[in-house]
């Protein structure tokens, strides 16, 4: 307690002496704010630093740190905001068609379709959905009107393909190759009469029926030394349960929409953090 005192003297003393040199700009703690702070009560501690004059603050009703640097960060969410807002190409998310229904939990999707008894399961997430912005052939690059590179969402995703009476489900982890892509695109411009899969089967396995994890214990088939007819055969098993190109296509508009939704809710909940309200 004395060495506590001690201190807060030695602290106070500074205060007075710094009184007539120019004001500081590095502002004061909050433990340092908490010994002078008035109202104390009977029960309170009692006030150690006693100087003259306002100490500046630091806080507002919530007792958070506000600082300068602070203010301007709130400033250029803001106009983020406003510019994200601005450019957003839709508004509610775009409607997948076969006859998919949409489950939303945060940035996690899920797409079920009941089809002859058959359940058909398709799950992604995007987080980390973007792919890197690379430099490349300006002609190879999609632009907006403004000249700025589209984002694109490109998920990861899992089918998961349920019979009836059957315990394990037939599981497909598919994603999204740049390359393949790219030839798409070609094909959409009509470069190329030659259609090619946008996306592609990595990995194979049985899974119990609505298992979350993926079970590292049962057999995985890995496509990537995989026969080109069981794969193209694995290709046509998903296609004909409305898992192709076009479905694809779709995939990708629905993750771009609830990925930009959900980066512009971020910056929303990232500017009422830091102006604390």
């Amino acid at each position: 307690m004395l060495k506590s005192v001690s201190r807060a003297v030695q602290l106070a003393a500074r205060l007075s002496i710094s009184s007539s040199a120019p004001p500081l700009r590095r502002t004061f703690s909050r433990s340092i704010w908490s010994l002078s702070s008035s109202g104390a009560g009977s029960d309170s501690r009692p006030r150690l630093l006693t100087a003259t004059r306002a100490l500046p603050s630091l806080s507002c009703g919530c007792g958070s740190l506000h600082t300068e640097g602070d203010k301007a960060f709130a400033e250029f969410l803001t106009d983020e905001i406003k510019e994200e807002k601005k450019i957003q190409k839709d508004k509610s998310l775009p409607k997948m068609s076969g006859g998919w229904e949409l489950e939303l939990n945060g940035t996690e999707a899920k797409l079920n379709r009941s089809l002859s008894g058959e359940k058909v399961t398709i799950t992604f997430n995007v987080n980390n959905s973007i792919p890197p912005q690379l430099e490349e052939d300006p002609e190879h690059t999609q632009k907006s009107p403004e000249g700025e590179p589209d984002i694109v969402s490109t998920p990861n995703f899992v089918v998961e393909v349920t019979k009836p009476g059957v315990k394990s489900s037939l599981v497909f982890d598919c994603h999204f190759p740049e390359d393949e892509l790219f030839v798409s695109e070609q094909t959409a411009h009509g470069e190329t009469e030659e259609e090619s899969d946008i996306f592609a089967i990595r990995e194979v396995s049985f899974q119990p029926e609505g298992d979350a994890e993926w079970k590292e214990t049962s057999y995985t088939l890995n496509t990537d030394s995989l026969d080109w007819a069981l794969y193209d055969h694995l290709m046509g098993f998903l296609a004909d349960r409305g898992v192709d190109n076009t479905f694809a296509d779709e995939l990708i508009e629905l993750s771009t929409a609830l990925e930009h939704q959900e980066y512009i809710k971020f910056l929303e909940d990232l500017s009422t953090f830091v102006k604390c309200k």
